[in-house]
Protein backbone atom coordinates (compact mmCIF):
# COMPACT_ATOMS: atom_id res chain seq x y z
CA UNK A 1 0.00 0.00 0.00
CA UNK A 2 1.19 3.38 -1.17
CA UNK A 3 2.29 5.03 2.14
CA UNK A 4 0.60 8.45 1.38
CA UNK A 5 -3.20 6.57 0.65
CA UNK A 6 -2.53 4.96 4.49
CA UNK A 7 -1.48 8.26 6.05
CA UNK A 8 -5.14 9.55 5.12
CA UNK A 9 -6.77 6.35 5.89
CA UNK A 10 -5.22 6.59 9.48
CA UNK A 11 -6.65 9.99 9.32
CA UNK A 12 -3.11 11.69 10.11
CA UNK A 13 -2.07 15.25 8.86
CA UNK A 14 0.27 14.95 6.23
CA UNK A 15 3.90 15.00 7.59
CA UNK A 16 6.85 14.94 4.83
CA UNK A 17 9.16 13.55 7.13
CA UNK A 18 7.70 10.73 8.91
CA UNK A 19 6.69 9.61 5.05
CA UNK A 20 9.51 9.83 3.84
CA UNK A 21 10.87 7.74 6.67
CA UNK A 22 7.82 5.15 6.38
CA UNK A 23 8.81 4.74 2.72
CA UNK A 24 12.56 3.90 3.48
CA UNK A 25 11.58 1.53 5.86
CA UNK A 26 9.33 -0.38 3.64
CA UNK A 27 11.95 -0.51 1.17
CA UNK A 28 14.60 -2.23 4.14
CA UNK A 29 11.66 -4.35 4.66
CA UNK A 30 11.47 -5.70 1.48
CA UNK A 31 15.13 -6.07 1.28
CA UNK A 32 15.58 -7.44 4.69
CA UNK A 33 12.88 -9.37 5.65
CA UNK A 34 10.60 -12.42 4.27
CA UNK A 35 7.30 -10.89 6.03
CA UNK A 36 5.60 -13.47 4.12
CA UNK A 37 7.13 -16.24 5.96
CA UNK A 38 5.85 -14.60 9.51
CA UNK A 39 2.06 -14.13 7.89
CA UNK A 40 2.43 -10.33 7.54
CA UNK A 41 0.86 -9.28 4.20
CA UNK A 42 1.72 -6.20 2.59
CA UNK A 43 -1.01 -4.06 3.82
CA UNK A 44 0.04 -4.92 7.38
CA UNK A 45 4.11 -4.53 6.64
CA UNK A 46 3.03 -1.15 5.75
CA UNK A 47 1.00 -0.15 8.40
CA UNK A 48 4.35 -1.48 10.59
CA UNK A 49 6.91 0.33 9.01
CA UNK A 50 4.31 3.85 9.24
CA UNK A 51 4.24 2.93 12.94
CA UNK A 52 7.82 2.06 13.27
CA UNK A 53 8.53 5.82 11.44
CA UNK A 54 5.69 7.55 13.63
CA UNK A 55 7.75 6.16 17.17
CA UNK A 56 11.04 6.98 15.71
CA UNK A 57 10.43 10.54 14.82
CA UNK A 58 8.01 10.81 18.30
CA UNK A 59 4.41 11.46 16.13
CA UNK A 60 1.81 10.17 17.89
CA UNK A 61 0.24 7.28 15.81
CA UNK A 62 -3.31 5.77 16.25
CA UNK A 63 -2.28 1.97 16.92
CA UNK A 64 -6.24 0.92 17.32
CA UNK A 65 -6.65 2.26 13.87
CA UNK A 66 -3.16 0.70 12.64
CA UNK A 67 -4.07 -2.48 14.23
CA UNK A 68 -7.97 -2.48 12.40
CA UNK A 69 -6.05 -1.68 8.45
CA UNK A 70 -3.98 -4.50 9.17
CA UNK A 71 -6.44 -6.78 9.74
CA UNK A 72 -4.22 -8.65 12.32
CA UNK A 73 -5.74 -9.02 16.17
CA UNK A 74 -3.88 -7.25 18.90
CA UNK A 75 -1.63 -9.80 19.99
CA UNK A 76 -0.76 -10.71 16.11
CA UNK A 77 0.10 -6.99 15.96
CA UNK A 78 2.36 -6.56 18.44
CA UNK A 79 3.97 -9.94 17.49
CA UNK A 80 4.22 -8.74 14.42
CA UNK A 81 5.92 -4.69 15.36
CA UNK A 82 7.99 -6.98 17.38
CA UNK A 83 9.32 -9.15 14.25
CA UNK A 84 9.43 -6.27 12.17
CA UNK A 85 11.42 -3.94 14.53
CA UNK A 86 14.27 -6.99 15.30
CA UNK A 87 14.36 -7.95 11.77
CA UNK A 88 15.18 -4.26 10.90
CA UNK A 89 17.25 -3.48 14.24
CA UNK A 90 15.73 -0.97 15.24
CA UNK A 91 15.95 -0.24 19.33
CA UNK A 92 12.81 1.18 20.81
CA UNK A 93 13.45 2.48 24.20
CA UNK A 94 11.40 3.15 27.05
CA UNK A 95 11.58 5.72 29.25
CA UNK A 96 10.42 5.56 32.89
CA UNK A 97 9.28 8.98 33.81
CA UNK A 98 7.15 8.45 30.59
CA UNK A 99 5.28 5.43 31.64
CA UNK A 100 4.68 6.60 35.03
CA UNK A 101 2.69 9.63 33.56
CA UNK A 102 0.77 7.99 31.04
CA UNK A 103 -0.55 5.43 33.25
CA UNK A 104 -1.22 7.81 36.56
CA UNK A 105 1.22 6.39 38.86
CA UNK A 106 4.20 8.72 39.16
CA UNK A 107 4.94 7.24 42.28
CA UNK A 108 6.10 4.68 40.97
CA UNK A 109 9.38 5.72 39.21
CA UNK A 110 11.62 5.74 41.87
CA UNK A 111 10.90 1.82 42.92
CA UNK A 112 11.11 0.89 39.09
CA UNK A 113 14.54 2.23 38.42
CA UNK A 114 15.35 0.65 41.79
CA UNK A 115 14.34 -2.76 40.53
CA UNK A 116 15.99 -2.53 37.19
CA UNK A 117 19.28 -1.49 38.74
CA UNK A 118 18.77 -4.50 41.18
CA UNK A 119 17.66 -6.68 38.70
CA UNK A 120 20.39 -6.00 35.73
CA UNK A 121 22.97 -6.54 38.48
CA UNK A 122 21.94 -9.53 40.13
CA UNK A 123 21.53 -11.11 36.72
CA UNK A 124 24.75 -10.08 35.77
CA UNK A 125 26.08 -12.00 38.71
CA UNK A 126 24.80 -15.47 38.03
CA UNK A 127 26.33 -15.19 33.96
CA UNK A 128 29.81 -16.25 33.30
CA UNK A 129 31.68 -13.35 32.19
CA UNK A 130 32.27 -13.98 28.73
CA UNK A 131 27.67 -13.83 28.71
CA UNK A 132 28.00 -10.56 30.77
CA UNK A 133 29.16 -8.17 28.02
CA UNK A 134 26.66 -9.09 25.30
CA UNK A 135 23.61 -9.14 28.08
CA UNK A 136 21.00 -6.54 26.67
CA UNK A 137 18.68 -4.95 29.30
CA UNK A 138 17.81 -1.94 26.97
CA UNK A 139 14.59 -3.67 25.65
CA UNK A 140 11.50 -2.08 26.59
CA UNK A 141 10.30 -5.50 28.14
CA UNK A 142 12.12 -5.20 31.12
CA UNK A 143 11.15 -1.68 31.76
CA UNK A 144 7.22 -2.42 31.41
CA UNK A 145 7.78 -5.48 33.78
CA UNK A 146 9.56 -3.36 36.19
CA UNK A 147 6.60 -1.02 35.93
CA UNK A 148 3.97 -3.90 36.29
CA UNK A 149 5.45 -5.65 38.84
CA UNK A 150 5.85 -2.74 40.96
CA UNK A 151 2.55 -1.25 40.40
CA UNK A 152 1.19 -4.25 41.39
CA UNK A 153 2.70 -4.94 44.66
CA UNK A 154 1.94 -1.33 45.37
CA UNK A 155 -1.41 -2.43 44.54
CA UNK A 156 -1.72 -0.12 42.07
CA UNK A 157 -4.38 -0.85 38.72
CA UNK A 158 -2.31 -0.81 35.75
CA UNK A 159 -3.95 -2.08 32.39
CA UNK A 160 -1.68 -4.68 31.37
CA UNK A 161 -2.69 -5.44 27.98
CA UNK A 162 -2.08 -1.50 27.36
CA UNK A 163 0.89 -1.60 28.93
CA UNK A 164 2.30 -4.56 26.84
CA UNK A 165 0.84 -2.57 23.62
CA UNK A 166 3.06 0.14 24.93
CA UNK A 167 5.78 -1.55 25.05
CA UNK A 168 5.02 -3.69 21.64
CA UNK A 169 6.01 -7.00 24.26
CA UNK A 170 4.55 -10.07 23.21
CA UNK A 171 2.38 -12.06 26.04
CA UNK A 172 4.96 -14.87 26.32
CA UNK A 173 8.28 -12.30 26.15
CA UNK A 174 6.32 -10.46 29.41
CA UNK A 175 5.64 -13.25 31.29
CA UNK A 176 9.20 -14.80 30.89
CA UNK A 177 10.76 -12.05 31.80
CA UNK A 178 8.42 -11.16 34.62
CA UNK A 179 8.90 -14.81 35.82
CA UNK A 180 12.78 -13.84 35.87
CA UNK A 181 12.45 -10.50 37.45
CA UNK A 182 10.23 -12.24 40.40
CA UNK A 183 12.61 -14.84 40.88
CA UNK A 184 15.67 -12.67 41.27
CA UNK A 185 14.00 -9.51 42.56
CA UNK A 186 11.71 -11.04 44.99
CA UNK A 187 12.35 -8.91 47.84
CA UNK A 188 11.73 -5.55 45.67
CA UNK A 189 8.86 -6.99 43.79
CA UNK A 190 7.08 -9.89 45.21
CA UNK A 191 3.70 -10.16 46.99
CA UNK A 192 3.18 -13.06 49.95
CA UNK A 193 0.68 -15.00 48.27
CA UNK A 194 3.23 -15.86 45.48
CA UNK A 195 5.63 -16.74 48.18
CA UNK A 196 3.34 -19.25 49.77
CA UNK A 197 2.84 -21.11 46.48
Amino acid sequence: MEMKALERRLGMAADREVLRKAEELLRLCRMEFDAAAFGIGDVCRSVLCFEIACSTMQVPFDRQKGIKLSGLSDKAYNRSLTTVQNALGIRTSLNVRELAVQFGCVRLIQAVQRVLAAYKERFLATLPEARRRSADFDRPVFTSVAFYLCARKQKASIDKAKLMEVSSTSDPEFSNVAASMTDICFDLVGVEKEKSE
